[in-house]
């Protein structure tokens, strides 16, 4: 990008963005570790969805240039603590971010939570996570488990931790499957899929099963055996507060990211 289209970009003005009353809407998605250029052809397509907040996981280290990419087109942005590998970041151009202190106890830059005061009033717990991938040889599984296991014990106190007075939305890449899920992959062990049973067993409702019971969708495809895998959820503390989920392919297929997007609207306050 030449010195001059760079000022361009950063002069960019703030797209103009109305909420529903009553509704919140979010779209997650694995932005891939992009490169500053495609961050802000990233950032351009996030800001022409009608999300109010968005939730990105695997942000390069730093995140400077998504953060001021987001900032740019009017966005409140707010990511996870510390250094280490891929970040975790909580975007919001409706109400007023308040940083809420969840922490896992291992790589806890992978998680990032707010508790968001909504023009009505009430505050709703936005909580983003990534769970690392199988990783390396060397490593298999270690920090995968370490970082679910920190999740998991988190789980049944975080309406505590964040006492919000409206729903909590946990939505990221979780890197886990649902059990049941078409097709079958046998790689995954009992305790990937018991990660994903905790969030049911905390009082989180799937929020895409919730709308669509019986639907085979994916949000990542293999690149060698183009298998599809769920790997993006999210969940709410009130299945009655969720109103619509969806995947968005766009993003997979345009090159924007390898992974779909997925977008939910929930009902603020809970039913």
């Amino acid at each position: 990008m030449t010195a001059d289209r760079h000022q361009l970009s950063l002069l960019q003005p703030a797209i103009t963005h109305r909420g529903e009353p009553g509704r919140l809407r979010v779209l997650t998605l694995n932005v891939q570790h992009a490169n500053p250029a495609r961050t802000r052809r990233q950032a351009d397509w996030l800001a022409g969805q009608d999300a109010d907040v968005l939730v990105l996981t695997e942000v390069t280290p730093g995140g400077h240039t998504l953060t001021q990419a987001l900032e740019e087109r009017g966005f409140t942005v707010h990511m996870g603590d510390g250094g280490g590998d891929y970040l975790t970041v909580i975007a919001s151009r409706t109400g007023k971010q308040e940083p809420a202190e969840v922490r896992p106890t291992h790589l806890p830059h992978r998680c990032a939570a707010v508790r968001l005061h909504t023009d009505e009033g009430f505050t709703v717990g936005v909580v983003g996570l990534y769970v690392p991938s199988r990783g390396p040889q060397e490593r298999r599984n270690v920090d995968k488990r370490a970082f679910q296991d920190a999740v998991a014990a988190l789980l049944p106190r975080l309406a505590d931790d964040l006492a919000v007075s409206g729903p909590i939305v946990i939505a990221g890449d979780l890197n886990v499957v649902e059990p049941g899920h078409q097709p079958h992959h046998a790689v995954f062990g009992a305790w990937e899929y018991a990660f994903y049973d905790a969030f049911g067993a905390a009082g989180y409702t799937d929020a895409f099963r919730h709308c669509h019971p019986e639907t085979i969708d994916h949000s990542w495809y293999g690149r060698r055996s183009g298998d599809g895998y769920r790997f993006d959820h999210l969940f709410c503390s009130s299945a009655d507060a969720v109103r619509t989920c969806s995947y968005l392919h766009e993003p997979r297929t345009s090159g924007l990211s390898d992974h779909a997007a997925m977008t939910a609207t929930i009902t603020v306050p809970a039913l």
